[in-house]
Order: C-alpha cells, then structure tokens, then sequence
C-alpha cells in the first residue's frame, strides 16, 4: 500500500530499553505477527534500510528494528535517525522502550549468568545503572514504555499481540497436509487425524488410479454416513481450536490427515477442511504422498 506521495507506507518499530526487561521476547513476537525483524542494526543505516523497504515493492510493510545501544555515540547516531524517518513519506515510525526495577534486572542476569554490556568491572548493578542514565533521554521520546517488572515472557507476548496485533493482516496461516502412514507422519504438523478408518476407494477398480481430487473419489468418500459425522465434528474441533491458537499469537498451524497411503480418502478430506477455513485464515493445501506409487496405492 503506498501512501498519497506515492511511497510505500511502512510501519517501522523500534525496540529498544533496558538490557534483560524483554527485547528478545518483543522481537519475537512481533516476528510472530508478521514483522520482518532485525536485531541491533546500527542506528546511522536505519534511514537508508527505512528506504530501502519502501523500494520493496509492497512486499515488507511491518518492521521491527532491535537498537542495543551501548554507547554515546550511537545514542547521537539514533536520534539523527529519528529526524530523518520523521521527514520520510509513509514512514511511521513507533518507539517501544521496555523497562524493569533494577533488581529484577539483577535477579535476571543472575539467572542467566551473563555478563551485563555495560557492566565494565563485572558489576550487573553498577552496568545497570549506568545503562539506565544513558537511556533516559531515548525513554523520553519513547511512544510507550512497557515495565517488565511482572511480567512473564508468556504475559509480554500477549500485551505486544494486542498492542500491535491490528497490523498483522491474515497472522494465522493454516496449512492442509493429507498423507500417507505408510510414509510416516508429517514431522511438522500440529494436529493429525487419520482417516483409514474410512472406505476405501482402492478396492474401487475404476477409482483406484484417481486422486482424491477427482470428483468420482470425492463423491464416493463423502457418500458415507461415517465420513459427514467425522467432517462434522472434525470441523467444529477446528473451529473451537483455532481462534485459540490465533489469541495465543501463533501465526502458523499444520493440520495432518493421513489414510494409507495419501492418495484417495485423505486428500478428499483435506481438500473440504481447507474450503471450509478459506473465508476466515490464510489456507494452503499441500498432497503430500498424492502421486506416489501411482497407481497401486493404497489410499
């Protein structure tokens, strides 16, 4: 989408706050939402990569930009760069500055044994402190500071979803797979129904070199009071379950179904669920073991 000057209209993040009080967890989760994301880019290239983006042709409108500042030098680089996005047409630029009491922070680089970036002498607290003077003018000019303090990872997540879940167009993404168990399960999916229970077409000489894709197969599948009980209640399980991943802020679920051999009752099968979904996600179908062993597959 591009702007009444004709550029692309960007919305640019920049995250950024205290070392420890969730920038990786931030990031991620906008990544979950859409975001193309890059971690401590330097701040003097931000205008350049703003532009560059804009030129993408519409491909990349969300960007989120981790700035791990560490040193005075860089903080007069960002605020440069800040001047420079405010005069960039259809660039919208947001500051979310994440913060947390000095002894969580303490408490978590404990934790994590890791030595704190400013912390010279191996200090946490004094690195702490030091890094929580240097960022006061940036936490100034930030759009909205989130306080960390209570916050679990889990809890974050879902303040950032709601926050900047309105400009993550279709996030779920839903993805059909049919197969075959004789050729092992789909190692990336997240829910798997097997369908073998149902008639197979074959034992159907005149169905057995079709797919289930073919309206013949098709039909025959669906001919049976079994397989519409089956759709019925598989369909409203996937209506109650995926609004629930949605609200959890996953942005990709894989649904298997599985017969034999991945040809006739599992691809008919995953071609009405994924029919039944495209009005409300982002829906692909993929026949996995369609065309193998063509055609004497069992499926």
């Amino acid at each position: 989408m591009a702007d009444r000057g004709g550029k692309q209209r960007v919305n640019l993040v920049i995250i950024t706050g205290m070392s420890g009080a969730g920038k990786t967890v931030a990031m991620q989760s906008l990544e979950d939402l859409g975001f193309f994301c890059v971690d401590n880019l330097p701040p003097v290239l931000i205008p350049k990569f703003a532009e560059v983006i804009q030129q993408s042709g519409g491909q990349i409108e969300k960007v989120a930009l981790v700035i791990d500042l560490r040193g005075r030098e860089f903080f007069r680089s960002l605020f440069d760069a800040f001047e420079q996005l405010a005069h960039m047409p259809g660039v919208r630029t947001y500051i979310l500055f994440l913060d947390a009491s000095d002894s969580v922070l303490v408490q978590r680089y404990k934790e994590t044994r890791r030595r704190h970036p400013m912390a010279a002498d191996g200090s946490v607290l004094d690195g702490i402190r030091r890094e929580r003077q240097l960022l006061e003018e940036l936490k100034g000019r930030a759009n909205e500071v989130i306080d960390t303090t209570n916050l679990r990872p889990a809890q974050l997540k879902e303040r950032l979803m709601q926050r900047f879940g309105q400009l993550a167009l279709n996030r779920l993404t839903v993805h059909v797979v049919s197969f075959g168990f004789k050729y092992g399960l789909p190692l990336d999916a997240d829910l798997v129904f097997d369908v073998r229970f149902l008639p197979n077409p074959h034992y159907i000489p005149a169905l057995r070199p079709q797919t289930g894709r073919d309206p013949a197969v098709y039909d025959y599948v669906f001919q049976w009071k079994e397989t519409q009980e089956f759709v019925d209640k598989l369909l409203d399980l996937l209506r109650f379950l995926l609004p629930y991943y949605e609200r959890e802020g996953k942005n990709h679920v894989v649904i298997g179904i599985g017969c034999t051999g991945g040809r006739h009752r599992s691809v008919a099968i995953a071609e009405h669920v994924a029919r039944a979904f495209r009005d409300a996600y982002a829906v692909t179908v993929t026949h996995r073991d369609m065309q193998k062993d063509h055609p004497t597959t069992r499926g």
